[in-house]
């Protein structure tokens, strides 16, 4: 497919669709969006009508069209196994957003089903691996700057969230990134994990348990701790430290104008993800485009989403046991080694 214009169907025009949407056809040199699908047939004729594409009366007929190449799948997070699977049934490439199923098991039948294709097909929506502070951090580990690392501090914290949040969201759609990311900085699966309580926020504007605080330990040993705040934050914002045995890694806050005024110094914070990872969104579209033509992805696999489903649903478990839970994985297949 070398020096081909991939042609990309889009699965879901909501929010984080119509960004993807705007990515793929200013950013991406080798993208071109010829197709697009929503639940809402009005929103997809809008979309459709804005970048010169065609509507499909379902995801799946949208999947089997010979007019694309690699589909987007950002539709709501009970749809994403189905979807995933038909591209993969029809050996396509397939960015799919967070999380990649609901059940470990759906994604157990994805792994079976690309390995059977030959080559990895699937990548995962966890563009954090593909920020710049990120990727500073992990290079910093690898080339061992710091010591073997130790520990992980980390902080999700959001400002508010959308009418229908529920606790297990705080998890499976927020937290879900520090799943992803700690194993990818540390190169190691969880051994066990734990939500621990915490004094509830008065701020909180619905019925969900907030914040929460997470644990996990990797099978050598070390061990993370997150602290998920879902809703009446300051703004929205990212902390991530790994201590080494020789030193610490700070994520560092995207902005660069600091502020001396009035007898303060200040700097601003976002309050929005789209602004925080905007540069990583970009990146991680552009690496999608470029493995897709070399037939080699390179970013988060079905793999990973298997990992962080099981690590979610332990995670679930432990909220309601009130105990550590262990986190039970398959054999990787060898397409993921």
């Amino acid at each position: 497919m070398e020096n081909k214009l991939i042609r990309v169907g889009v699965i879901g025009c909501g929010a984080i669709g119509k960004e993807h949407i705007e990515r793929l056809t200013n950013v991406v040199p080798q993208t071109k969006v010829v197709a697009v699908y929503d639940y809402v047939d009005k929103v997809a004729q809008d979309v459709a009508e804005k970048y010169d594409a065609t509507s499909y009366a379902s995801g799946e007929e949208l999947i089997r069209s010979d007019e694309v190449d690699a589909i987007v799948v950002a539709s709501t997070d009970d749809t994403h196994a189905g979807y995933a699977m038909e591209c993969l049934k029809q050996n396509k490439y397939v960015f799919c957003e967070k999380p990649l199923a609901l059940t470990a098991k759906e994604c157990e039948e994805m792994m079976e089903v690309e390995a059977k294709q030959g080559h990895r097909l699937l990548q995962m929506g966890f563009n954090r691996r593909f920020d710049k502070g990120y990727v500073e951090m992990k290079k910093a580990i690898e080339e061992g700057e710091i010591g073997a690392p130790l520990m992980i501090h980390s902080a999700h914290r959001n400002i508010s969230q959308a009418p229908g949040f529920e606790t297990d969201y705080a998890i499976t759609r927020v937290a879900i990134h520090e799943i992803d990311i700690s194993r990818w900085l540390l190169g190691d699966e969880y051994d066990e994990v734990q939500v621990l309580s915490v004094k509830q926020s008065k701020r909180t504007t619905g019925d969900w348990l907030n914040p929460q605080l997470i644990m996990f330990k990797t099978n050598s040993g070390q061990r993370i701790d997150v602290e998920v705040q879902t809703d009446g934050a300051y703004a929205y914002d990212i902390q991530c430290q790994v201590v080494g045995e020789a030193g610490t890694l700070d994520l560092p806050d995207p902005a660069t104008v600091v502020k001396r005024e009035n007898q303060q110094v200040s700097y601003g914070l976002g309050d929005h993800w789209a602004s925080r990872f905007s540069d990583s969104y970009n990146e991680e579209f552009l690496g999608w485009a470029t493995g897709i033509l070399k037939d080699q992805l390179v970013g988060a696999s079905t793999w990973d989403g298997y990992a962080s489903c099981v690590t979610s649903d332990a995670l679930i478990k432990s909220r309601e046991t009130g105990k550590p839970e262990k986190v039970t994985l398959m054999e990787q297949p060898e397409i993921y080694k």
